[in-house]
């Protein structure tokens, strides 16, 4: 049975992955914060864990390579710029950087691209130990166009880097490491946004859709020579027969239209 580790999963586009690999079959370890408290599936083994401190991240890490040694698959989700979007009655995620307020860069910065980087540098030994392994950080196109503010496209564009760089160290050691770009994904934010009328989810994705397609690019035959790309999850899934939990397969966002 494979292993995977999946960070930030007691909400949003982590729990969704976290599911969704447990159902595919794997052992899933999931971290984060407020996790004992997540609607999980019970097989699921919860890690509290605050990524902003590295002890805590290698805690986790050890407790999850405990049972087997082995982790397959890594999931980099922990990121927490969608917090305290509104402040005070005033929506402060979208002003200019001067204007932002400084939590803002230890939530996009610190609790998802370092994490990222930290839990990666803890997992990367045993998959290079066993040369087989996936990481997968989870981005989106603020790292190529301006979407919200600058501090967004700052972590994103970092995320993606740091897969590009990753991969060409782990090339030689059979590690594959991908950037993955969700859609508009129906998490408990967006769900919430949606019922206030500001976003129309007719486009939308599962929380799980993501997991699915982590599934998918674990079993892909090409993945060692995708290592380091940037994948969009919608589009692979639509060449690769992937649907969502309802059945629909949601059409892939591109750079001009996001």
């Amino acid at each position: 049975m494979p292993v995977a580790l999946v960070t930030g999963a007691s909400r949003g586009v982590g729990r969704g992955v976290a599911a969704a690999l447990s159902d595919a079959g794997y052992t899933v370890f999931a971290t984060g914060r407020t996790i004992a408290a997540s609607a999980l599936p019970t097989a699921i083994i919860r890690i509290p864990t605050d990524h902003l401190d590295d002890a805590q991240t290698a805690n986790a890490v050890a407790a999850a390579l405990e049972p087997t040694g082995t982790i397959d698959v890594l999931v980099n989700a922990a990121w927490g710029g969608y917090e305290r979007m509104v402040e005070d009655g005033a929506f402060t995620w979208s002003r200019p950087f001067w204007q932002q307020p400084l939590h803002r860069w230890t939530s996009m910065m610190d609790a998802g691209v370092r994490a990222a980087f930290v839990t990666s540098a803890r997992v990367a030994p045993s998959m290079i130990a066993a040369r087989n392994g996936l990481i997968v950080n989870i981005s989106f196109w603020a790292a190529q166009k301006f979407i919200g503010n600058t501090l967004y496209g700052i972590s994103k564009a970092a995320t993606d880097k740091l897969t590009r760089d990753m991969a060409t160290e782990l090339r030689p050691h059979g590690v594959s490491v991908v950037s993955l770009y969700p859609g508009l994904v129906r998490t408990e934010a967006v769900l919430a946004a949606a019922q206030a009328g500001w976003l129309d989810l007719s486009n939308s994705e599962s929380p799980e859709f993501i997991g699915r397609v982590v599934d998918g690019l674990a079993h892909t035959a090409d993945l060692p020579s995708r290592s380091g790309e940037v994948i969009v999850a919608a589009a692979f899934a639509a060449s690769h027969g992937i649907v969502d939990v309802d059945g629909r397969q949601p059409a892939a966002l591109a750079l001009e239209s996001v």
